[in-house]
């Protein structure tokens, strides 16, 4: 993974986007908190199986303990917040609350992490959620006020989730390794979950499954969560948690060129909406390559030193 950081967190929310279109076969034939523990499980798999190739080890000490188990909030308890807000609210309103999601990073990161919030970071934010808008949004977009709270919380845990790694991860010697340990944590909450809901008396299993249905849920799984938490955190490495979140703008703008490909038609206020938040995203990310000015001069800022934000990749980080 020898990619600019900048293209890790592009490629993080194609998978995230990709994958959430290629998991609408599987979600229709299999419940939503079922098919979790499938994916997770085929992502486990597949880490677990790069660990062992690249002998990288898992998360240890205090912190690494700590940074494994945030796994428990995404996408654990975020992912349960947010599907159970989801049958209170249209999908068109999740996606602009969820959009609000990079908002919660940069304020928590400036307070947590002492990150810099920049204008040209905040300008571009506003315009990247205004072209959201465009995108997603529909007259009919409506929801419960217990709906809207519980995705709401759902977004606030992955804002926590981002920043708490963010200050751990730089103290771990794996990427792999961090996002394996994450996701087992995960799996282990999603089995709980399942064996809860199954203890209720509410049919846990498929009446019936496609092969094509089997197919999305592991190619969602992996994608979903092996590829796009594997590319965003080693990204996240290199770069501030504010920067990194501007990231997550590009993930509807994936479902919707994805559900293009596979025969969905988009509007003109649409694609308006998508090219304004590629610039908007744009205009982040290439802020965040320019270093300070007294930086430049040779004078490296405290915040940058401390913060340790490198975008070139370092030599002494394993991917």
């Amino acid at each position: 993974m020898t990619l600019h950081p900048v293209a890790r967190l592009v490629l993080a929310a194609a998978c995230w986007g990709i994958g959430t279109v290629v998991s609408k076969q599987a979600v229709a034939e299999v419940a939503p908190l079922a098919l979790l523990p499938v994916q997770l499980a085929s992502s486990v798999l597949l880490l677990l199986l790069i660990t062992r190739l690249r002998a990288e080890p898992r998360p240890g000490g205090r912190k690494g303990s700590l940074l494994a188990r945030l796994g428990l909030l995404n996408p654990g308890l975020a992912y349960a917040l947010s599907l159970t807000g989801l049958t209170g609210i249209t999908a068109s309103l999740a996606v602009l609350l969820w959009a609000t999601e990079p908002i919660f990073i940069l304020v928590l990161a400036a307070a947590v992490l002492g990150d810099r919030i920049g204008r040209v970071i905040v300008v571009s934010s506003t315009v990247a959620i205004t072209g959201l808008v465009l995108v997603v949004a529909e007259p009919g977009a409506s929801g419960s006020a217990s709906g809207v709270a519980l995705t709401v919380a759902g977004v606030l845990v992955c804002a926590v989730y981002t920043v708490l790694t963010r200050r751990w991860l730089l103290g771990a010697d794996s990427t792999f390794g961090v996002v394996f340990a994450q996701q087992l944590y995960a799996l282990a909450f999603s089995l709980v979950v399942v064996v809860l809901i199954a203890a209720t008396g509410t049919p846990i299993l498929p009446e019936r499954i496609t092969p094509a249905g089997i197919a999305s849920a592991v190619a969602s799984g992996l994608l979903y969560y092996a590829f796009a938490y594997s590319f965003y955190l080693s990204a996240l490495r290199r770069v501030r948690a504010s920067i990194a979140a501007a990231s997550f703008y590009l993930i509807p703008v994936f479902g919707l060129a994805g559900g293009w490909v596979i025969g969905e038609r988009l509007d003109a206020r649409q694609w308006v909406g998508a090219v304004v938040v590629v610039i908007a995203v744009a205009a982040i990310t290439i802020r965040a390559a320019r270093p300070p000015a007294n930086e430049a001069e040779g004078q490296p800022s405290s915040a940058a030193s401390s913060a340790q934000i490198a975008i070139a990749p370092s030599a002494e980080i394993r991917r």
